[in-house]
């Protein structure tokens, strides 16, 4: 049985049926559709150019012709540990001998006044996407961002290409702080203001104001900024209450160790849910990321079916903004580096940003330079030190360092 019907469930169903598992397999999906992906519902479905229907996982047809169950529009209500049952919100329930917990995660919503005005909203399904497309792809709105995240970020950038007005507010120093650090967050802040964005870091929220839909927005200095549309981007809370309320081990999602199983042995998580235990790392992470789902939920299936598995990936992320395009690998919150370095000129738009712990790279990031992930993140999981001169000088070939 499979909770939750994202890329990740998608990706272990599929999986269990390549690698010859003949029985029964239950996919649980609380929307009203297939699985879906969801990186172009903030890139390229938000800005008109890829096709509303190409972010299926499967085709339509596919889940029937490999036996596999799919519900949709049920949530899973209650997971039974002993008696290995799940019950569900159509009052059925469904036995397993393996579970996969893939719920993902939910948007963050801060509790202020106005939160629940018209014109409020958040980015994470399909339906979100279609709905705020709508809304801003006619131009002239007066669009408020709370968080300078990734979602946040992509969504000014294809708000302010529609031709509307947008202001991002970010309660940290810079744009993407927590992901990249204020080196690398500081670039993204100057390519937003470069685009006409207003960019005010160290200013939260305070409350929402409107008479029935939001008109403006109060920030935590008391500054008064006009809105006809506000998203909320602060973040994702994991998907983690059934497995709480069963008395699975939860901390910032569901605990799995390196083969993605929790502490009952029947009992997987993969995806946004799961805080894995990284053996690069030496700790539990949480990737919110595609390339997570993408490939933590086949490494599950295979794990549910008594291979050896160790999911070891390096966190992978890429994002489009404008015209610049980038890939991220590694982990470099503020606390996990030291230095960060640069091979090129970062005002050029090409450039190579290393961050460094005690000399050796944890984490890189490419912008417009493309083709270099594989050596990046092999000099990552190298961790060996690498001269700053050679890192910095494009001369010096990346699979040689």
């Amino acid at each position: 049985m499979i909770v939750g019907a994202g890329l990740a469930g998608a990706k272990a169903a599929e999986t269990l049926r390549a690698e010859g598992f003949d029985g029964r397999i239950v996919l649980i999906g609380r929307e009203n559709e297939r699985p879906y992906e969801r990186p172009p519902l903030s890139k390229e479905v938000l800005l008109g150019k890829k096709d509303d229907d190409s972010v299926y996982v499967h085709e339509a047809g596919w889940y029937a012709e490999h036996d596999v169950e799919l519900r949709e529009g049920v949530e899973a209500q209650a997971l039974d540990l002993a008696e290995r049952r799940v019950g569900l919100s159509d009052g059925s329930s469904v036995e397993y001998t393996r579970l996969l917990l893939a719920m993902g995660a939910t948007p963050r919503r801060l509790r202020v006044p106005g939160a629940n005005l018209e014109g409020v909203s958040t980015l994470r399904t399909r339906a979100d996407s279609l709905a705020l497309r709508a809304r801003i792809s006619g131009g002239g709105l007066r669009v408020a961002i709370v968080g300078g995240g990734w979602i946040g970020l992509e969504v000014a950038a294809a708000a302010r290409t529609y031709g509307n007005e947008v202001t991002v507010l970010e309660a940290e120093a810079t744009p993407l702080h927590v992901p990249l650090g204020p080196e690398v967050g500081a670039l993204f802040a100057d390519l937003h203001r470069a685009h006409g964005v207003e960019i005010r870091c160290g200013e939260g929220l305070f409350a929402l104001r409107g008479e029935g839909s939001v008109d403006h927005v109060t920030t935590s200095l008391g500054h008064e900024i006009p809105a006809d549309l506000v998203l909320m981007g602060v973040g994702a809370v994991p998907e983690d209450s059934l497995a709480r309320a069963a008395g699975l081990k939860c901390e910032n999602g569901v605990l799995v160790d390196s083969s993605l199983r929790t502490d009952d042995p029947d009992v997987y998580a993969a995806g946004d849910v799961a805080s894995a235990y990284h053996p690069l790392y030496r700790r539990h992470l949480r990737v919110e990321h595609w390339a997570n789902a993408l490939n933590a939920g086949p490494a599950a299936a295979r794990s549910m079916l008594g291979q050896d598995v160790t999911y070891d990936r390096v966190p992978y992320f890429f994002s489009d903004q404008y015209d610049l395009g980038m890939e991220f690998s590694g982990y470099a919150t503020p606390g996990a580096y030291d230095k960060v370095v640069f091979r090129g000129d970062p005002a050029s738009g090409e450039y190579i940003a290393f961050w460094l712990s005690q000399g050796a790279v944890v984490a890189a990031m490419n912008a417009n330079i493309w083709d270099v992930t594989d050596p990046l993140q092999s000099l990552i999981r190298s961790g060996k030190k690498v001269e700053e001169s050679r890192l910095t000088d494009p001369a010096v070939p990346l699979a040689d360092l």
